[in-house]
C-alpha cells in the first residue's frame, strides 16, 4: 500500500495515572504490513473537489485535525487500531488522487482492515467506493448499499466536471458499466439546498430518501426499520457521512454549513444500527473544515462519530 505522507505528530495528549485510562494517542499504532486487522484510519487531504464544486476550501486539513481530536478520547476498543497516513492531492489532479485512495482501501481490505477515511471534500466517496468495488471485483454482481448522511444527495451530473457534487452519480455509472445495481440512501438531504433536477435524478435511481424536516425523535423507529429493510438487501455497506448534515451550531466548521441540518443525538441511533448490521465494510466522513472551525467543534464531533463505529 502507497500513501503520499505519514505522520505520528498528530497523537499525543493527557496521561493518566490509574489503571486502565489509556486513550486513543497511547494506543494506535502506524500500519505495517503485518498488522493484525483492525480499524484503520487512511486521510484523504484534498479540497480540489471542493474548488471545482465553488465551496469553501479547507477541508484538506481534515485527517490532522481530526486525528488530534481523537488522540485524546478514551479508549474502549478490544481490537486494535492502525494509523495508515494520508493520500493528497496538492497538484489539482483530483482523479489521480481518488485512484490513489481507491487503491489503498483496497489494500487496506484485503488485508482484512476496516477502512475509516478522514476526508476531504465528498469526493472522497467516489475513491472510498472504487476501493471497495475493486476489492469486490471478484464477485458477480455484489450489491454494495451505500448510506449517505448528507445535506446534498452529490448526484450532479458528472459530464460537466468531476467536484464534491458528483461522487454518487459517478457511481451510479460505474454501476451501470459493470452490471451491478445501485443502492444508495440518502439521510438529512436539505430540500432548500437541493434542485428539482437533483430530486428528479434521485428519483429515477430509486435512491431511499429521507430529508433533514422528516427526521425527528418521533419518526426515528420508522426510519431505522426502513434503514433496516435497505441494509438487508445489500450484501456489504458503505457508509460515508457528510459533516454538513449536522446543524451548524454543531458543526460549523464545514464547506457549507447547515441552516436546520440532523442532531447528533438523530444520527447516532442510526449509525449504531449500521454498524450492528454486521455488514459494514467500509466508512468514511467527508467536508470538515478546520480552517472554518470554531473551537474544534466540528472536528471534535467527527472523532465522537469515529468513536461510535469503532467500539
Amino acid at each position: 500500500m502507497n500513501v503520499d505522507r505519514f505522520s505520528m505528530d498528530a497523537w499525543s495528549g493527557r496521561v493518566d495515572p490509574e489503571p486502565d485510562s489509556a486513550r486513543w494517542h497511547q494506543r494506535i499504532q502506524p500500519l505495517a504490513a503485518d498488522s493484525q486487522p483492525g480499524v484503520a484510519l487512511l486521510g484523504f487531504a484534498c479540497d480540489e473537489g471542493v474548488r471545482r464544486n465553488h465551496g469553501r476550501v479547507g477541508a484538506a486539513n481534515a485527517p490532522h485535525s481530526v486525528r488530534r481530536a481523537l488522540a485524546n478520547l478514551a479508549w474502549h476498543r478490544q481490537a486494535p487500531a492502525f494509523d495508515a497516513g494520508d493520500v493528497t492531492c496538492s497538484d489539482g489532479d483530483l482523479e489521480a488522487a481518488q485512484a490513489r485512495l481507491g487503491h489503498s482501501v483496497c489494500a487496506l481490505m484485503d488485508a482484512g482492515h476496516l477502512p475509516l477515511v478522514i476526508g476531504g471534500g465528498h469526493e472522497v466517496a467516489f475513491g472510498s467506493w472504487s476501493g471497495l468495488a475493486e476489492h469486490l471485483s471478484g464477485h458477480p454482481a455484489p450489491r454494495i448499499g451505500i448510506v449517505n448522511f448528507d445535506a446534498h444527495f452529490d448526484l450532479r451530473d458528472p459530464a460537466h466536471v468531476h467536484s464534491s457534487g458528483t461522487p454518487f452519480a459517478q457511481i451510479a455509472e460505474q454501476c451501470a458499466a459493470r452490471g451491478w445495481p445501485f443502492r444508495y440512501a440518502c439521510l438529512g438531504v436539505s430540500r432548500a439546498s437541493n434542485t428539482r433536477a437533483l430530486f428528479t435524478r434521485a428519483a429515477e435511481l430509486e435512491v431511499l430518501v429521507r430529508e433533514d424536516r422528516e427526521i425527528r425523535e418521533s419518526t426515528l423507529e420508522a426510519i431505522g426499520a426502513e434503514l433496516d429493510t435497505f441494509v438487508a438487501g445489500c450484501d456489504a455497506l458503505y457508509l460515508t457521512i457528510d459533516i454538513d448534515v449536522l446543524p451548524a451550531c454543531e458543526a460549523p466548521g464545514v464547506s457549507a454549513p447547515a441552516a436546520r441540518g440532523v442532531p447528533l443525538a438523530l444520527l447516532e441511533p442510526l449509525l449504531e444500527r449500521i454498524k450492528g448490521s454486521g455488514k459494514l465494510r467500509l466508512a468514511d466522513l467527508a467536508e470538515i473544515n478546520p480552517n472554518h472551525d470554531i473551537d474544534n467543534r466540528t472536528a471534535k464531533v467527527a472523532a465522537r462519530l469515529i468513536h461510535l463505529l469503532t467500539l
